[in-house]
Formats: structure tokens, sequence, C-alpha cells
């Protein structure tokens, strides 16, 4: 296993995959919305944003090395995400489907929990794993294939907000008021 000879190296290994993993789930939902021409709703935006909180996370465990701070991060970020695809599912659960769809036969939003579970189950796992290295920062500069990585992160971190900003505008998003009726 990677963890043998340096758990340091192994950890950043390991994140640097589960990081190309959330930049490919970031990428994915904007070239879905794109192929079905279907705004991003709200809660959709929502999740996308702890993605990208979680995805920070990871990139701090690239960068500086593995960190229980980190990890926290991305249970946070998860958590969050959690709440949001929640708020999601339990009023769609009864509704019309989704306007785009399934995925091998399940709702986006399924997807979503499961990944949200995902990212806490790995960073769980991480802080039993990593729990000899602490806060202390790696030395050792970032490998070609981690900076590589975290640059895609960069770049679908700012798609995602170039996406939300035009579906959205610089306000809240129209479609909010079918998750907040007026009062």
């Amino acid at each position: 296993m990677i963890f043998v000879n340096n758990p340091g190296h192994g950890s950043r290994v390991l994140n640097t995959l589960v990081l190309l993993a959330v930049t490919g789930v970031l990428f994915f939902t904007l070239v879905w919305q794109a192929l079905f021409r279907v705004p991003a709703c709200p809660l959709c935006v929502l999740q996308r944003g702890a993605l990208v909180l979680a995805g920070m996370g990871l990139l701090l465990n690239v960068r500086l090395g593995p960190s229980p701070l980190h990890y926290a991060m991305v249970i946070g970020a998860a958590l969050a995400g959690l709440a949001v695809t929640g708020w999601q599912i339990v009023p769609q659960a009864a509704a019309a489907p989704d306007e785009a769809g399934t995925l091998l036969g399940l709702r986006l939003y399924t997807w979503a929990l499961m990944a949200f579970l995902g990212l806490m189950l790995f960073s769980l796992l991480m802080l039993a794993l990593d729990r000899k290295w602490g806060d202390n920062a790696l030395k050792r500069p970032v490998a070609l294939a981690g900076a590589v990585v975290m640059g895609l992160f960069l770049i679908a971190v700012l798609a995602s907000a170039v996406g939300a900003t035009l579906d959205c505008g610089f306000d809240a998003c129209a479609g909010m008021a079918a998750y907040h009726p007026a009062s």
C-alpha cells in the first residue's frame, strides 16, 4: 500500500485522486446542464458550492500535506452538502421527475447525496490513517500530477462561478421562490 514507505506521500496521492473526482463532478454538472439546456436550480448551485469548499480542503492536503483541519473542512462542507441535498430530496421525492432526467437510474440529487457521504467517509478514513502527521506541513513541493489537478480544480471552480452567474446574475436565483413560498 502507498502508506507503507511514506504515509505523507500516500496521503497526497489519495487526496489528489479524490480532488480529481470532485473536479470531475464539477465539470460534469456544467456539461449536464449545457446538454439538457436547463438552468441550475438554486439548491444545485449550493451543492456545487459545498463541493468547492470540500475541494478546498482536499487541495490544502495536496499542497500543504495532510492535516486534521483540512479534513475537518471537507467533512464540514460535506455536511452542508448533505443538508442542501436533503432539502432538495424531501419536497421533490413526491413531485414530478426532474427536467434533466436521471443518470444510471438515479436522480442527480441522489448522486450528490452519495458523493457527499463518500467525501465524509474518505475524510474520516484519512483522519485515522494520517493521525501521525498532525498539522505538520510537508516541506516537499507538489508533484506535477498534483499541480495539474489543482489547476483543473481552479478552472472547474471558476467555470461553476461563471455558470451560476449566467443563470442567476448577481442576485438570488429566480427559482429560489419555489423553495421559499411567500408567507
